[in-house]
């Protein structure tokens, strides 16, 4: 669905990206919205929001060759958005059934593509 709109791309380390399809095909299999899947999903959403924050946000000063002075603001910065994020996250995942469990996997699934060859 995502191929066929206009998006915008965050690249992952090749081990995230394999880690987070072998944790999506695990608890897809389990099928069992239980604390060790929330768990992990929430480690895994967690880990995936820290590239994206990063890459969106501290990847365009570093390429300006910011100061460590900006740079440490917008660490701080991301680093209130990311405790922010958490929360939610944590609140949002407790309250998961097996259906949406499902539905959240199938997102990252979608969401998550191997680099084009060139």
């Amino acid at each position: 669905m995502l191929k066929q709109q206009s998006h915008i791309v965050a690249p992952i380390p090749d081990e995230l990206r394999t880690r987070a399809l072998y944790t999506v095909s695990e608890l897809k299999e389990r099928g069992k919205a239980d604390k060790e899947a929330i768990e992990k999903l929430y480690n895994l959403i967690v880990e995936l929001t820290e590239q994206g924050l990063d890459f969106f946000f501290l990847e365009p000063l570093r390429r300006l060759n910011a100061s460590s002075m900006m740079m440490g603001m917008a660490k701080m910065g991301i680093s209130s958005m990311l405790k922010g994020s958490k929360m939610v996250v944590h609140k949002v995942l407790k309250k998961l059934d097996d259906r949406s469990l499902a539905a959240i996997l199938d997102f990252i699934e979608e969401i998550i593509h191997e680099p084009e060859a060139h």
